[in-house]
């Protein structure tokens, strides 16, 4: 019988990436039921381990007895001294750029935006970024395990590609050639941030 671990996300590319990682081996992750129902916590770490920790034991006191998995991730840009960083999912909100009610959600599109504004006459040298992920894992409010993944590339001047999310059309990884947007999800899998935590975080579970 497979492991399962309830994901504290609403991110139905995070889940994609987490379940890709994942099913190759006796590991099973699945939304935490209720989520959306469940007032979210600040998440005012500093770090991405600090926030995936808070969430983590935070979540994991509303499904008692269950693992709950939480994941703080993002995007580092050496030229923007790190940031997005831990702001990434808020990027462009943090510079005033956000959606009216009615529209449709374009917060990848406007993330983007913003960093190639941020980006305009660097050239693609000092462009060198990483994708950045850390796995909590809490039960009963009790943390239990972390895990954390990366890989580098470099930012694009112009979107690439129409798979993934997030800045995956910007971030291009020069040994395949390709965007993060432009490659499958099992090779995605194999080399993203997400892919390399949840490997990470199998021998800490057992698996």
């Amino acid at each position: 019988m497979a492991l399962c671990l309830y994901a504290a996300t609403t991110s139905q590319g995070k889940l994609r990436d987490f379940r890709t990682a994942a099913e190759a081996h006796a590991l099973s992750i699945e939304p935490l039921p209720g989520l959306k129902t469940i007032p979210a916590p600040e998440e005012n770490g500093l770090t991405f381990a600090e926030n995936a920790r808070l969430k983590a034991v935070y979540y994991s006191r509303f499904a008692p007895g269950e693992l709950i998995v939480a994941d703080d991730s993002g995007l580092e840009v050496d030229a923007l001294g790190g940031a997005p960083g831990v702001r990434s999912a808020r990027f462009a909100a943090d510079s005033g750029l956000t959606d009216s009610p009615d529209a449709n959600d374009n917060t990848d599109v406007w993330n983007n935006i913003v960093l190639l504004q941020r980006l305009v006459g660097v050239p693609p040298c000092r462009r060198t970024a990483r994708y950045r992920c850390v796995l909590a894992v809490a039960r009963d409010g009790q943390l239990l395990h972390t895990a954390e993944g990366a890989v580098g590339g470099l930012i694009l001047g112009a979107p690439r590609g129409t798979g993934g999310f997030g800045y995956d059309p910007l971030f291009y990884l020069p040994a395949l050639d390709r965007t993060m947007a432009e490659i499958d999800l099992e090779t995605k899998h194999t080399l993203s941030h997400r892919g390399r935590a949840i490997q990470a975080l199998l021998p800490q579970l057992g698996l």
